[in-house]
């Protein structure tokens, strides 16, 4: 078998794109990679198998680290005249177009943006004024995570249920004036979602709540560093028409004005739809330099419905809602709603 009937092999078992092309050599080493691999898929000794593996994947890094240091040196070599950086091939990038993806200079999304129920928030007529309490009997972690979620938003009270419902306790909070009411649900004794209603008339969302970490869980955290200060809000990767809504959402529960002195930040981060919490103090080393610490908790939401007006799961309308059979609605990899 000459060279040429070996290319061509190769090129029937993985077509090539749109890379710069391969040598024969490299293309001959691709070939008896792949047959390793496929001899690995009928092997039916466990250990064999496994140690071959390794000694592959092993193989593939060197090759992948050999290619990097050659375009790394042909890059300085080359200079100005240097080719592009390869931009690697990620979910986030190769993401499924929505049609409802933001575009701020579209009238129709300036509108319904100035017309929502927080506009009143963002012109800031109104100051928020949060109730946050739990189910009812919360045990240790629910009852510490609710203690530190009200350190951390601004003007939070912390009240208990005593067994009186949703509605009671949210017209309750309207008589009080507040204009936001959080509830923290548990299971198996560990915060595992949570409700968040707008006040007087919605909108109200619920989040699954997993990877919950107190601060005294993280390393060299403590509640001490928790100061009184507005925190900075930081909402990143809010791409769609609901994730702007969502985005709106956590954003009134903070203060609007944000006291700079305290130096303390706190992120929402929407990654393939699932919202990563943090809360750090920065600090300015130098002119050109800061540095973070995380305060905690931290914890990651995921959006499983939202609803017009107040708390109803009965009569509710609901705007989005993911229902029927687990991940029906996951019909791509690579769509995702927010």
């Amino acid at each position: 078998m000459d060279v040429t009937e070996i290319i061509d092999d190769v090129e029937d078992v993985k077509p090539t794109t749109s890379k710069p092309a391969m040598s024969a050599v490299d293309r001959l080493a691709l070939k008896k990679r792949y047959r390793a691999q496929k001899r690995l898929s009928v092997m039916k000794n466990k250990v064999m198998r496994s140690a071959q593996w390794a000694s592959l994947k092993k193989e593939k890094r060197k090759v992948k680290k050999d290619s990097q240091k050659l375009r790394k040196k042909e890059a300085e070599e080359l200079g100005d005249k240097a080719p592009p950086k390869q931009v690697p091939r990620t979910i986030e990038n190769t993401r499924e177009a929505d049609v409802t993806t933001i575009d701020h200079d579209d009238e129709e999304v300036q509108f319904d943006i100035t017309n929502d129920e927080y506009a009143s928030y963002f012109s800031k007529t109104y100051e928020p004024k949060i109730l946050i309490t739990s189910s009812d009997n919360p045990h240790t972690k629910t009852i510490h995570f609710i203690r530190e979620l009200t350190k951390i938003i601004p003007n939070s009270e912390c009240r208990w249920r005593h067994r009186s419902s949703v509605k009671k306790m949210i017209a309750s909070a309207k008589k009080r004036d507040f204009t936001d009411v959080i509830v923290v649900n548990e299971d198996r004794r560990n915060p595992d979602g949570i409700l968040v209603t707008h006040l007087p008339d919605g909108p109200t969302a619920y989040f699954k709540v997993s990877n919950v970490k107190l601060t005294k869980d993280l390393k060299r955290g403590t509640m001490k560093e928790f100061t009184s200060h507005r925190p900075e809000v930081l909402l990143n990767n809010f791409q769609t028409r609901l994730g702007e809504a969502i985005s709106r959402m956590l954003a009134s529960l903070f203060h609007y004005d944000p006291q700079f002195k305290g130096r303390r930040a706190v992120t929402f981060h929407n990654q393939r739809d699932y919202i990563f919490f943090r809360h750090h103090r920065y600090e300015f080393k130098s002119d050109k330099k800061a540095a973070l610490k995380e305060l905690g908790p931290r914890f990651t939401l995921r959006l499983k419905w939202i609803q017009k007006g107040t708390f109803d799961t009965i009569q509710g309308e609901y705007e989005w809602i993911i229902a029927g059979k687990r991940h029906e609605m996951e019909t791509s990899r690579r769509r995702f709603f927010l």
